[in-house]
């Protein structure tokens, strides 16, 4: 039996959810979630093989590439336990601070990956407003300064993020809505005051995603900008499709993230098995298609990707 009206400070575990009124489907449900983990496990791991060991795309461009297919691959084992644990055996338990350490995780790599899609911005802005300039800009010594300060970025503020939410007493149900940990999730089953907790992570949130969401919509006005005063109309559209993977992936991470957030905020009479959907989406969908998007639409990822197929093949 589920424990309800206790208050303690630090619950035994929380019970994580499935999908709800779909329990006896889970079996079934977990393959197509399955082919997803496959997809996007292989898909970042070829994208950081072929850019390690394929000397043509040791540049700039492909370096945040390999950056942005580490973040995804860390969203995904992030996960991949207590999603397929819970589909396959039925294993909702989790310790507090299993929880703790897996929203660490999470929300670190999500806030990771946001980081790396600004640089990839800056990346984009620099080739094509400042194209002479661009090696000597981004130098690899910068581009290893720019990665040490996303992963300082993406961790640091989690900290006491999470140093606040131990401090909580919890009361009630400890049943999460969520497959994993998800911070707004557990916020919300304390029964003490957490003005302070989430203050404090809306503007965790406002200075990370909300900010390098901001300066990416700049750097694309100032790149749409320089783009329309090229006379050449074919140099135009090759300026314009150097930067299609990239809003792609931007777009492919925003729109889940601002999903999820609108239905945490409004979406209370929404069935139980809409916040999990969505939740799972927000965190699969961009590790699933950053490698195919990258693969289909940069000729250099796909030209290493097919010669490293051959040369299994061979």
């Amino acid at each position: 039996m589920l424990p309800f009206n206790q208050s303690i400070s630090h619950p035994a575990v929380f019970f994580l959810t499935g999908i709800p009124g779909l329990e006896a489907s889970h079996i079934w449900i977990s393959i197509p979630f399955c082919c997803l983990y496959a997809i996007a496990i292989s898909g970042n791991g070829m994208i950081l093989f072929v850019i390690t060991t394929e000397s043509s795309l040791h540049e700039p461009m492909y370096y945040f590439l390999s950056m942005l297919s580490f973040t995804d691959l860390g969203l995904c084992l992030s996960t991949l336990v207590t999603m397929l644990g819970i589909f396959w055996f039925n294993a909702r338990e989790i310790s507090f601070d299993a929880c703790i350490s897996q929203m660490f995780f999470i929300h670190g790599f999500t806030f990771m990956e946001s980081s790396v899609l600004l640089a990839m911005a800056f990346d984009r802005f620099i080739a094509i407003c400042n194209p002479l300039r661009y090696a000597t800009i981004l130098t690899n010594s910068r581009i290893i300064k720019m990665g040490f300060a996303i992963l300082v970025r993406g961790t640091t503020a989690l900290v006491p993020l999470l140093l606040l939410l131990k401090r909580l007493s919890f009361c009630h149900s400890h049943v999460l809505h969520h497959s994993y940990c998800f911070h707004p999730d557990v916020m919300k089953l304390s029964c003490t005051d957490t003005k302070i907790n989430s203050a404090f992570g809306l503007a965790i949130v406002i200075s990370t995603a909300g900010l390098d969401s901001v300066l990416i919509l700049l750097s694309y006005i100032l790149i749409i900008r320089s783009v329309l005063s090229i006379a050449s109309t074919e140099e135009r559209k090759k300026a314009f499709g150097t930067c299609i993977s990239h809003i792609s992936a931007v777009a492919i991470f925003y729109i889940p993230m601002i999903s999820l957030s609108l239905v945490h905020r409004f979406g209370k009479h929404a069935p139980p098995f809409v916040h999990t959907l969505i939740a799972n989406v927000y965190l699969l969908i961009p590790p699933v298609m950053n490698p195919i998007i990258y693969s289909v639409k940069t000729k250099q990822i796909r030209k290493a990707v097919l010669k490293l197929f051959i040369a299994k093949l061979v």
